[in-house]
């Protein structure tokens, strides 16, 4: 399989660029995604390690070589040399729209739903103590009442590790452990700080463990193997970080684990057996073959194509600056949905919102698309969740490799990349409106870039000191 490596345009200042001739709709597209690291900064036929007559040999360092050799060790991943592209958009649409701070903070309608959804499986474990586990009926009722109802108790963990159900850390713990019931496996605290890191270091090898290692993809990148992933993808996420990157337990995750073994205990105790049965394999069915659980495989996976090469790309005349080129392969990274699954899904579907202010709560991420729409609109989106989950499985051109990684957090990319490919002048002018307010605003309530991912990512360590 062939791989194309050529530079990244960070290098030359930001030009005017446009995204109008850009699929919207990455299902409709069906061109190979599997190879074609076209942003990353090594191509061996610019002889960066050997002088010729006319040129000069380029001295390269020791990390970067150990760089290349990692990527030519995984050449069918799309690997990238820029880092993760939500930061700077983030300040992009911040320096455009600062009126989104006001949408950050928690949201007290997660707590209701938690107990609502809560009481639905207990009352469906209650009512199906008697029923033969193996029973059609109770294997009807664990996939489409409790496959529903534990993906929402999922993704109700998911926004309170962002701490956006309440201002106090603490409470915010408690919470995610009750919602913890649910499933019937501790897992609300294990997930949340590989959650961050997930944020922090999107698609960095060895770190983001939402990526599947090197071994996934050789061995599953087949229609049976893909399958089999979408089957039990839930298993590959709850003990792939034991194998890429463990975590020191904390004395939350002894309290999680202490709180979902009393809670199972007096389950059984009480309505036996049969009942925890279903509170485990409705955990099951939320994360296998589910409409819902598509979103894991519609998230980050490349469903919308590799970039050409930059000597393909002059011949075809497909994007008419570099920017456009490059905008494309940073776009296709995280992907949003926004059909109606979102109300059963704490609207995860708006995920290159929620990866761009992962402080913005699920209630309102819908106004931050509406805010900063000439960022969102023109970017890839999927129409259908369990459409994505056929097509990953059926496409011979889609599979595990269909990811980007990184081997570090990579080049810095400019904000201005995203403002300069927005078709209407008037946005931009916006832009340069607003930028020195927004831009003090920034630095007076962060710091430095170590404060201002804390902020953003709403993460423990911001408010350590205040819960």
């Amino acid at each position: 399989m062939s791989v194309h490596l050529v530079p990244t345009a960070f290098d030359s200042q930001p030009r005017k660029s446009s995204l109008r001739n850009r699929k919207s709709d990455t299902d409709t597209i069906s061109t190979s995604t599997t190879s074609s690291p076209s942003l990353s900064s090594h191509d061996p036929s610019e002889n960066e390690l050997s002088s010729s007559s006319d040129t000069e040999p380029i001295n390269i360092s020791v990390e970067k070589l150990k760089q290349i050799e990692k990527m030519e060790s995984n050449p069918d991943f799309l690997w990238m040399t820029t880092e993760e592209p939500h930061r700077s958009r983030r300040m992009a649409i911040l320096k455009a729209h600062p009126e989104v701070r006001k949408l950050m903070g928690p949201t007290l309608l997660t707590v209701p739903i938690v107990f609502l959804v809560l009481s639905i499986q207990l009352t469906s474990a209650y009512l199906l103590k008697s029923t033969y586990p193996f029973s059609w009926k109770f294997m009807l009722a664990a996939y489409a009442i409790g496959g529903t109802t534990n993906q929402n108790i999922f993704l109700a963990i998911h926004e309170i590790t962002h701490n956006l159900a309440f201002k106090s850390i603490r409470a915010n713990k408690v919470l995610a452990i009750i919602a913890n019931f649910a499933i019937g496996i501790p897992y609300a605290m294990a997930f949340k700080g590989y959650h961050i890191e997930h944020h922090k270091f999107l698609g960095e090898d060895g770190i983001d463990t939402d990526l599947p290692s090197k071994l996934e993809a050789i061995i599953l990148n087949n229609v049976f193997g893909k399958t089999f992933f979408a089957t039990f993808q839930i298993l590959f996420y709850a003990l792939r970080p034991g194998f890429i990157r463990s975590q020191k337990p904390t004395i939350w995750h002894g309290i999680n684990l202490l709180s979902i073994l009393t809670f199972d205990a007096i389950l059984v105790k009480l309505l036996g057996w049969n009942a925890l049965v279903y509170l485990v394999m409705s955990s099951f069915f939320a994360g296998s073959l589910h409409p819902c659980a598509a979103h894991f495989i519609a998230e980050h996976y490349l469903m919308n194509g590799p970039l050409p090469t930059k000597e393909e790309q002059l011949k075809s005349g497909q994007f008419q600056t570099e920017e456009d080129w490059l905008i494309r392969g940073l776009a296709q990274e995280t992907t949003s949905y926004y059909g109606w699954l979102n109300v059963l899904c704490y609207n995860v579907g708006y995920h290159n919102e929620h990866h761009d202010f992962p402080s913005v709560p699920w209630t309102k991420l819908p106004e931050l698309h509406r805010i900063a729409q000439e960022y969102y609109d023109p970017l890839p989106s999927h129409s259908s969740w369990p459409y994505v989950t056929w097509r990953f499985i059926t496409d011979n051109n889609i599979g595990m490799f269909s990811r980007a990684k990184r081997t570090e957090r990579g080049e810095k990319i400019e904000d201005e990349l995203w403002s300069s490919a927005l078709e209407s002048t008037t946005c931009a002018s916006a832009v340069t409106k607003n930028n020195d307010v927004i831009v003090d605003q920034v630095e007076e309530e962060t710091p430095n870039t170590d404060d201002e991912d804390e902020i953003a990512y709403m993460s423990d360590t911001d408010k350590s000191k205040k819960a």
